[in-house]
């Protein structure tokens, strides 16, 4: 996906740059757990590529939203946490969570119905 960074004609406009992307709200409600690791990260979305998962962990960190820490030891030790503004952008994204999920099995229906080699 391509990145804007402004100028944007709106808020929500500025909101979808930051998450868009299939993985960065997946991420969020992942990083809304605790701070964790890579792998920690790469296990509980299995699906995500490491190069991906790299590309988007970097945008959310220059996006300010995702907080790297690097622990000087041996071995090396790098945890992925939100940073204030990454878990009010989450909190913002709760209500669109709890819509998904009232509308979880109308919205598999009409996806099935419109992929059926898909399932």
């Amino acid at each position: 996906m391509s990145r804007r960074n402004g100028p944007y004609d709106c808020g929500l406009d500025a909101a979808v740059d930051v998450i868009g992307g299939k993985w960065k709200v997946l991420l969020l409600w992942a990083l809304a757990q605790g701070p964790q690791r890579f792998g920690e990260l790469k296990r509980s979305l299995p699906d995500i590529s490491e190069k991906v998962l790299i590309q988007q962990l970097r945008e959310m960190e220059t996006d300010r939203i995702v907080h790297r820490e690097v622990y000087h030891q041996v071995p090396p030790k790098v945890e992925y946490s939100l940073t204030a503004l990454g878990t009010s952008l989450n909190t913002a994204l709760e209500p669109l969570g709890a819509w998904g999920l009232v509308h979880m099995r109308e919205i598999e229906e009409t996806y099935e119905a419109r992929h059926p080699q898909a399932g």
